[in-house]
């Protein structure tokens, strides 16, 4: 009987090796042929999208995608094709229909509701894109959602929303955001004025200040509240305060603060810091400023005054605006130099505009091309020049 059982032994154990190798190779072989199957597809698709064949690059994806339906990076592919084709329906589709499963990881589930809050975002539905980017909340794209909300705030103008999130995103350590924080209370001051409350316009553009201490824009509107109010004094305070920490801004604002400043008995000051500032910077808005300045002085010292800055403005800087300054001043054209600086600076300034522009591709040149070097189109250039059109 031991014999006997030996020799089945002896000869079941080379049966079953052999059958389980069989079975093991045939099973290789059907998972050889499943993936070459599937990315076939997916290859096929991804070639003909950088060969910029759309239509043809989504029909190839979506057989992938039929192909093996469980695959979540096919319909990740299919789904953002569709959105860069802007058929934002068909993209919110695929990636429902990713949330809808019940197997996909977190990681994956997390990546689907990201891709559809972009869809929402493409197709113009705000409302539902910040309910989806909401959903990141405690994900790995959290920071990223809550700086997609920022902007769909401000778009939106729901400035305390946009305040409230740029609060948290600063809180974070994700960086500064005091400056737009402050820009968001701007806002809400603008929209209480609108609606007449002062006391709340008031104490918006006070959060505004205590946020971002450094921050022009408070400043501005402090200042231009004050001098509307006819407050010349301290609108002019407000303006020397705002030119402290912004500097630059003094050319914007130049015929502002002379306006403040003359009102407010204040131009020997306002002469002397926007002098200081042109002869730092030269520009145009501060040279008119000093010449609104310089009218309250004597006549004859107010032309010299006006026309030796004009002058120098058009040596420095030779362009339009220092030329037709200097056409405005009488006395500066006394001198016949004055005339040929100012026929210079035209003539620097229209030298751009004397060429040709390819109606087609926008190509430009200085002379006229029957072939446009650009696009190689035929009679795209019109036969006058751009100054002329």
């Amino acid at each position: 009987m031991f014999d006997f059982d030996l020799q089945w032994l002896l000869i079941g154990l080379p049966v079953a090796f052999a059958l389980g190798w069989i079975g093991s190779r045939l099973d290789l072989r059907q998972w050889r042929r499943s993936d070459r199957a599937a990315p076939k597809a997916y290859f096929k698709g991804l070639n003909l999208l950088l060969n910029e064949q759309h239509d043809k690059a989504i029909d190839a994806f979506i057989e992938a995608v039929q192909a093996d339906p469980d695959t979540a990076e096919l319909h990740f592919a299919l789904g953002n094709l569709f959105r860069r084709r802007g058929e934002f329906e068909r993209a919110v589709r695929v990636h429902q229909h990713l949330l809808q499963r019940g197997d996909l990881p977190a990681a994956e589930r997390a990546r689907a509701q990201h891709a559809l809050a972009q869809d929402f975002v493409k197709a113009g539905l705000l409302d539902r894109a910040d309910a989806a980017y909401r959903a990141l909340d405690g994900t790995a794209y959290e920071l990223e959602a809550r700086l997609a909300r920022l902007s769909l705030a401000e778009r939106a103008r729901d400035w305390r929303t946009a305040a409230d999130l740029a609060t948290q995103l600063e809180a974070s350590g994700t960086g500064s955001y005091a400056t737009r924080i402050a820009h968001h209370w701007c806002e809400l001051s603008q929209q209480a004025v609108d609606r007449g409350d002062a006391a709340a316009a008031e104490e918006a553009l006070e959060q505004a200040r205590r946020v971002a201490p450094q921050a022009p824009r408070p400043l501005l509107i402090a200042a231009r509240r004050a001098q509307q109010s006819g407050d010349a004094g301290r609108a002019y305070a407000s303006y020397a305060a705002l030119i402290a920490v912004a500097p630059a801004m003094l050319a914007l604002l130049a015929d502002e603060m002379a306006t403040a400043a003359l009102a407010g008995d204040r131009a020997d000051a306002a002469r002397e810091l926007i002098q200081r500032r042109h002869d730092q910077q030269p520009s145009i808005d501060l040279l008119q400023a000093l010449r609104r300045i310089d009218a309250a002085r004597p006549e004859a010292a107010a032309a010299g005054y006006a026309a030796g800055r004009a002058r120098a403005l058009l040596q420095q800087q030779p362009s339009l605006s220092a030329a037709l300054e200097v056409l405005d001043t009488p006395e500066a054209l006394q001198d016949p130099s004055a005339l040929r600086e100012v026929r210079e600076a035209v003539s620097r300034a229209a030298r751009p505009l004397r060429r040709y522009r390819c109606a087609a591709c926008g190509f430009e040149a200085q002379q006229h091309f029957w072939q446009c070097p650009g696009c190689l189109g035929w009679d795209t250039f019109p036969p006058q020049r751009i100054e002329e059109l």
